[in-house]
């Protein structure tokens, strides 16, 4: 339980020793009343939306009266990098948020404590790829959060003044639709891309492999190896290229990394990416032109496949870790953070829920609306225990760059790449 320290220096030196442990978890008593639940969450929370958290502190506090909630907030670039400093000792938070890419390896290496599905609201429900993250060997490691499905996002202006008057609702009239775009606008503007579509943007190269029933790895015997080099992945590659060769006029070495600031700047028709990505568009602080509010619109992607383009699905999750004291109290914090009513607040604050049943819920004339078609579809990263160092070594935006600036061919590039990943995705 936190202590009252009189005196501005005791306090500060107290604040000090907390910030060098990393976090607090202090014990209860037999009752469970009492003591300390430190929570890490990442900085979104705190920034779109507060209110849920504080409306699940309040529930939990009436249930487990006595108990104080210490939520800490943490950014995504250093989180992982505090967790595992403080899970080399004792005092270790008693909840935390990991990306639904982030989980595996340290599944795979006992960080998590086991929960039981039945807790948690809409578990028979949840999103497949956010809950196939959180399990392994048939148990479950950790309860999906949100998550966020990519969209097509576009200029409605430019759309009516090429005389289209719908979004597209299959692939073939998403080609046509860029046709007009770039006959329209690119004609007279060497530097207008009808779709922007950048080399290094992996999730969206990726969508197109999946939707060609492609898979980035596969395992096989207990072993998991790359698989972009085979027939069906390569076959979406080439599709992903052909989109980007037609439509996109840009430099080709880049990610989407500035995708609002550079959408932001007038020469985009139509772009691939997060809901909240059309609003940085118009955000000055995000390089976007306000003059831009109320251009903007989405549509669920169309799949060449004839089914929507199926989208990384983004999401986080929130897991208890091994050595937490207080393992009964975080999965009660956890239950209520995400049950029902917990994720109609998502909603509102235009965040994707956890569950398919709730993604009902979501307006279909909204901004999310499409995003709530295409989390159906949604996937995610390998499930491999080295994934991470496939990522880390930056395997996929450098062989998408070879193949966007023509430096290798699709079956190349990617085979190159599977040797890559043969190497690490493996080692836990």
């Amino acid at each position: 339980m936190a202590l009252r320290m009189p005196g501005r220096s005791l306090v500060l030196g107290a604040l000090l020793l907390l910030t060098v442990a990393g976090c607090g978890s202090g014990g209860t008593d037999a009752s469970g009343e009492g003591g300390e639940l430190t929570v890490w969450l990442a900085v979104d929370a705190k920034e779109s939306w507060p209110k849920l958290v504080a409306s699940a502190n309040s529930r939990f506090a009436e249930e487990h009266p006595g108990v104080k909630v210490d939520v800490q907030y943490q950014q995504w670039t250093t989180k992982n990098q505090k967790l595992d400093a403080v899970l080399a000792g004792r005092n270790v938070p008693d909840v935390v948020e990991m990306g639904n890419s982030e989980t595996t390896n340290y599944i795979v290496n006992d960080t998590f404590a086991p929960l039981d599905p039945k807790n948690f609201d809409h578990s028979g429900q949840w999103l497949p790829a956010l809950t196939d993250a959180c399990r392994h060997d048939g148990r479950t490691y950790c309860v999906p959060y949100y998550a966020g499905a990519r969209v097509g996002i576009y200029r409605t202006d430019y759309f009516q003044q090429a005389g289209i008057t719908a979004a597209p609702r299959t692939f073939p009239e998403l080609v046509a639709d860029l046709d007009r775009l770039k006959e329209k606008f690119g004609a007279k503007d060497p530097g207008f891309s009808a779709s922007y579509m950048p080399g290094r943007y992996w999730s969206a190269a990726m969508a197109f492999v999946k939707d060609a029933g492609g898979e980035m790895a596969v395992e096989e015997n207990g072993r998991w190896h790359g698989a972009l080099s085979s027939p069906k992945s390569v076959a979406g590659l080439t599709t992903w290229k052909k989109l980007l060769d037609d439509y996109y006029v840009g430099d080709r070495a880049k990610d989407n990394g500035d995708q609002p600031a550079v959408v932001g700047q007038g020469k985009v028709g139509v772009f691939y990416g997060n809901t909240w990505e059309a609003q940085a568009a118009t955000d000055p602080t995000s390089g976007g032109d306000p003059r831009l509010k109320g251009k903007f619109a989405t549509f669920a992607f169309p799949g060449p496949s004839g089914k929507l383009l199926p989208p990384f699905l983004g999401g986080s999750t929130l897991a208890v870790p091994a050595k937490s004291v207080n393992k009964d109290l975080a999965t009660d914090w956890i239950r209520i953070f995400t049950d029902e009513k917990s994720q109609r607040q998502l909603i509102a604050a235009n965040t994707l829920p956890n569950n398919t049943t709730q993604l009902a819920e979501v307006a279909a004339d909204g901004v999310n609306g499409p995003a709530a078609q295409a989390a159906t579809r949604g996937w995610v990263t390998p499930l491999a225990p080295g994934w991470t160092a496939v990522e880390k070594s930056n395997v996929l935006p450098e062989m998408l760059e070879r193949i966007a600036t023509d430096k290798a061919s699709v079956q190349d590039a990617a085979r190159e790449a599977d040797r890559r990943i043969d190497a690490v995705i493996n080692e836990r």
